[in-house]
């Protein structure tokens, strides 16, 4: 169903593919947009029990889009050093492939947003609260479910690893 990697030497293993998932602060979101045209667009997200979630705008592309097609693919960037010298660069990334749903639920609305509020503001829980009781009624949450998930590396960072 979905394609092996093509350099098989430059796979993370998995379990580095989701802390590095796990760790960013962004990525992007990939869906199927209007007239078929691709539409990507930078997201903040938590990484739960591999799924990913985030808040949006209740209107807009993204969700228009999630409602037309399920599918989305989602990708980070944990590293992207250019070397000038050897004209590359050394990178590590992680691109998933999953499907996307509105969440509808309060008691699931409640923990995706419990989940950003944990992952981005810590130290201010009780605040995050009160945040999400005074947002509750404009936001809508998105869960993507990952069905696949590969990480991927520069070869010179993998020759450098062993």
């Amino acid at each position: 169903m979905f394609r092996e990697m093509r350099r098989k030497k430059q796979l993370l293993p998995e379990e580095e593919a989701r802390e590095i998932i796990k760790a960013q602060s962004s990525g992007v979101l990939a869906v199927t947009g209007d007239d078929g045209y691709p539409y990507t667009v930078p997201i903040s997200y938590a990484y739960v029990d591999g799924k990913l979630y985030f808040h949006c705008a209740k209107e807009g592309h993204k969700i228009d889009a999630i409602k037309r097609d399920e599918k989305v693919s989602f990708c980070v960037i944990n590293q992207d050093k250019v070397i000038q010298e050897t004209f590359t660069t050394h990178f590590r990334s992680v691109v998933a492939f999953g499907r996307a749903r509105i969440l509808t639920e309060d008691s699931e609305r409640r923990a995706a947003l419990e989940s950003l509020v944990k992952k981005y503001s810590p130290d201010y829980i009780q605040e995050g609260q009160r945040e999400i009781e005074k947002d509750w009624g404009r936001v809508s949450l998105v869960e993507v479910k990952i069905e696949h998930m590969t990480g991927k590396s520069a070869i010179e960072i993998v020759k450098n690893e062993k």
